[in-house]
């Protein structure tokens, strides 16, 4: 990538979207598949922290549901402004480098903060605290990685396959906390809560180290594909013009909105699992394991299915499908049923989530990723804990969880009329092929 000076002309360059060979993309992939688990690993909002954390705060603080979703939403409130970390990474140039400068400086310094929290007291105030602090700090890191990841993907129209590829890996991590969820909950109860703790840190510090690490390295498949997109002066007053005029950010980011809201599939779900069906730490770590990777595999084959099938297809039908995610949830009356349930339920949500994220890669502004993915990092905060705190609310009220199933489900069911507010140009192709125009931003 090139840096931006101060004396250069004020237009966008502009360069049309173009497919690239196999070799060069499946190459791709794998790089960024390797960042994007890395990342995942270390988020501090993430499985590897906020599972064993919520656990701790349940069983060792005794939280109520309604004290624990409001604890979610306010250590994440760094995420809410998730936006403003994009639009530095679309505006600020660091070491020239632009993506991986975030990555190399911001991956380090946030080692050292969570090799810092390392040495905290076990309480809920000093968690709560490292959490922000190495939220806002990650954030930074997620910028560069999540900027480069969709400015790619629009501009070798291969969305669709990054987003099956972005969508599976991040499972990963989520799974891997989930198996490991019951030990370290029976740790952080212990006598040991403070090694335990000191120790998940620790291995965060080590994670984010790693993300550092590997962002010195620069592959040419990858950064010799990515063409500069951003204007050669400065100007935040007329990105964010241009960014309130460019239409198709909004209807998707309102399907994306819709998708995330889902009032009762956090909390009241864990405490309708636990306190009604009784099971106990390991058996709700296990539906969430079984859940989160039975997505995997509707998110593998929409990879496949991307570069033979339009996006409008696949965002209708895998729309069609997502909408009844939660219904298996009311026919369980054991926890044995409840983890047979997870399997259809989460391999209902794939299709559809990886078609949501295709979208939104597709409807960002040139030069403006990094601001619309961290927006859709936001949106997607947002909305699931106010969406959680809602379905706890009916959750309490009607004593039973039947309420949050109907919820989200008449939620998702709203998704198929905002799909006609997509502009036709972002679903007509699949991926491979050159929108009209040549790029999805010209259309």
């Amino acid at each position: 990538m090139t840096s931006i000076t101060a004396d250069a002309a004020t237009t966008l360059p502009t360069e049309a979207a173009s497919d690239l060979p196999a070799s060069s993309r499946n190459r791709i992939l794998v790089y960024l598949g390797v960042l994007v688990l890395l990342v995942a690993f270390g988020a501090p909002f993430g499985g590897l922290i906020s599972i064993p954390v919520s656990y701790f705060l349940k069983n060792k603080l005794h939280f109520t549901a309604i004290q624990l979703s409001e604890f979610q939403l306010i250590t994440a409130i760094p995420l809410y402004f998730s936006a403003v970390w994009g639009f530095v990474r679309d505006s600020w140039n660091p070491f020239g480098i632009r993506d991986r400068g975030y990555m190399i400086l911001f991956g380090f310094l946030c080692a050292g903060v969570y090799a810092a929290c390392a040495f905290l007291p076990v309480t809920a105030i000093t968690l709560g605290a490292a959490v922000m602090a190495l939220t806002c700090t990650f954030l930074f890191v997620q910028s560069g990685q999540l900027g480069l990841t969709a400015a790619i993907s629009r501009q070798h129209v291969m969305s669709g396959q990054v987003s099956a590829v972005w969508n599976a890996v991040a499972s990963l991590p989520v799974l891997f906390a989930f198996a490991v969820g019951g030990y370290l909950s029976n740790a952080l109860e212990g006598q040991h809560a403070e090694q335990a703790a000191r120790t998940l840190f620790l291995t965060g510090a080590v994670v984010m180290a790693a993300v550092g690490a590997f962002a010195i390295w620069r592959p040419r498949v990858v950064y010799d594909n990515v063409h500069e997109e951003h204007a050669p002066v400065f100007k935040p007053g007329a990105d964010i013009m241009r960014l309130l005029r460019h239409w198709p950010v909004y209807p998707a980011l309102f399907v994306w909105f819709l998708w995330n809201f889902a009032p009762g599939s956090q909390t009241p779900l864990q405490y309708y699992l636990q306190n009604t069906l009784h099971a106990d730490d390991a058996a709700f770590a296990l539906w969430n394991a079984v859940f989160a990777g039975s997505f995997i595999p509707t998110y593998l084959l929409y990879g496949v299915l991307c570069r033979r099938v339009n996006l409008g297809k696949l965002i209708f039908w895998g729309t069609l499908i997502g909408v009844p995610q939660m219904v298996p949830l009311l026919f369980i009356h054991t926890p044995t049923q409840a983890i047979w349930a997870a399997a259809p339920s989460g391999l209902m949500g794939g299709l559809c989530t990886a078609a949501y994220l295709d979208l939104i890669m597709r409807s960002c502004p040139k030069g403006l990723e990094g601001t619309i993915v961290m927006m859709a990092t936001a949106f997607y905060y947002i909305v699931s804990n106010c969406g959680n705190v809602l379905g706890t609310v009916l959750y309490q009220k009607f004593g039973g969880f039947g309420v949050c199933v109907a919820a989200i489900t008449l939620v998702y069911a709203l998704i198929l009329p905002a799909l006609l507010l997509v502009p036709k140009h972002l679903l007509a192709t699949a991926d491979g092929e050159t929108p009209v125009g040549g790029d999805f931003d010209t259309a």
